[in-house]
């Protein structure tokens, strides 16, 4: 099977980011009741063996979830402390953390941020591949980019990763954030050049 897609569809892989975006906005302004956007700056694809260089050394908090359905693989949303903190005081209420490490009420609302974000993101290509993807339980934790990598990718199974680099934009806080899909490549390609 050919993992090659039709230089013509290269707009359905936008047109996901986009869809993507809008969708993780409108869940998290419905959740929060804070008009927030979520605008993706760039996209890029990277070999899976190049990943750990791209991530570095930093810890970043991470959450991934699973994707149960095609095109397999997960979605990886990472965020520096800074982002990641802003993120838990704004679905607290502003309520800051002591500034230590994670409190049990910043890791849940960052993985309820996590979990929003990576469903939305994932909802919105369902829209535009219209199909469903259904996707597992989200897993949170704070690491360095080996570590980030072989939580992950599966070898073997992942090639590639797409990055969305991401920004949300809510009244009080801006947030970066990048986006990770590790799908199954051949599976990926054939969505995408079935539309």
């Amino acid at each position: 099977m050919s993992t090659m897609i039709d230089i013509r569809r290269l707009q359905t892989v936008n047109e996901l980011a986009r869809e993507g975006a809008t969708t993780v906005a409108d869940n998290l302004s419905q959740l929060t009741g804070v008009d927030t956007e979520m605008q993706i700056t760039k996209i890029n694809v990277l070999d899976v063996e190049d990943l750990v260089e791209h991530l570095g050394t930093q810890k970043q908090v991470g959450v991934n979830v699973p994707l149960t359905e095609q095109p397999h693989g997960s979605v990886l949303v990472l965020f520096d402390d800074a982002s990641a903190r802003r993120v838990a005081s704004t679905m607290m209420g502003g309520i800051e953390g002591d500034g230590g490490g994670y409190s049990d009420m910043e890791r849940s609302a960052i993985r309820e941020v996590g979990n929003i974000m990576t469903s939305g993101f994932i909802d919105g290509w369902a829209n535009v591949l219209g199909r469903t993807i259904d996707i597992s339980t989200p897993n949170l934790f704070r690491a360095s980019g080996s570590d980030i990598v072989a939580h992950c990718v599966d070898p073997g199974e992942h090639e590639i990763a797409m990055v969305f680099d991401a920004t949300l934009h809510a009244p009080d806080a801006d947030v970066e954030a990048k986006i990770y899909s590790f799908p199954d490549v051949e599976e990926f390609v054939t969505m995408i050049n079935d539309i």
